[in-house]
């Protein structure tokens, strides 16, 4: 394979769009999707785990652990990386759209999208962009949180769901940020969209007195983890700010 040398914006992407879906631990060059995706774009293995170890080198999650990739990365790695940050809706559904590209197919076929359900005209694609963000959101709030629930541990991928924090329907920006998820299982996931259950910006469970004084059994579920700490991320923390927010006027106490 003749090696390139500068990294085009195209190539960022859909490298920083497979960083958001794999362990830190995976971004070796013996990978299987290190080893598919360099073959899609033309690179080596070991320079996609280059730029994948420079992307980690930015996360400041893995900084706290004093984990790290490369020492400070590159220009076009914190470009790369400022601009997902701005503007998550836009930049997870292109780096999608341009992964489908290099694999010369559609975009619904590369993320195994169902289309069969779908109306024709603009809500198609709408709706197609959405889902294809969501399944984005989902890849990479999982991924972060090894995929167990932050509160229960339980690790049965059918159970578990990646929680906005902030809702889909009133943040439109953070839609697609994980920063603005937390994987929980379905009960507690629920649980949370309710207000019945919240995580405090210093990540601290707190159940809302209409669980406890259940007298259905439903306390059962929720009060061994009340005032308990959730199990943080190996990646993409959850935005304190947004947590405030669900406390403060989602979380009914």
């Amino acid at each position: 394979m003749s090696q390139k040398n500068n990294w085009t914006r195209e190539e960022l992407i859909v490298v920083f769009n497979l960083y958001c879906k794999i362990p830190f631990s995976k971004i070796n060059e013996k990978y299987k999707p290190v080893i598919e995706l360099a073959s899609l774009i033309g690179r080596s293995p070991g320079a996609v785990s280059f730029k994948l170890a420079n992307f980690a080198s930015l996360d400041p999650v893995l900084k706290q652990r004093n984990i790290s990739g490369l020492k400070n990365g590159s220009k076009g790695e914190k470009e790369i990386w400022k601009e997902f940050h701005a503007d998550w809706e836009r930049l997870s559904y292109e780096s999608e759209l341009q992964l489908a590209r290099y694999k010369q197919e559609p975009i619904t076929q590369t993320t195994s999208i169902r289309i069969d359900d779908l109306p024709q005209g603009g809500d198609r694609e709408t709706i197609i962009k959405a889902r294809v963000n969501q399944q984005f959101f989902r890849h990479a709030v999982l991924t972060s949180y090894e995929t167990k629930c932050c509160i229960t541990g339980i690790t049965q991928t059918e159970l578990l769901i990646a929680s906005h924090i902030i809702p889909w329907s009133i943040d439109k920006g953070n839609r697609t940020n994980p920063c603005n998820g937390i994987c929980l299982n379905a009960l507690h996931d629920k649980a949370f969209d309710k207000g019945l259950i919240t995580i405090t910006p210093d990540f601290e469970i707190k159940i809302s007195g209409k669980l406890l004084e259940s007298s259905s059994g439903t306390a059962i579920f929720f009060q061994s983890y009340k005032n308990q700490k959730i199990s943080l991320p190996k990646r993409f923390l959850p935005d304190r700010d947004f947590l405030h927010y669900h406390l403060t006027n989602i979380y009914k106490g």
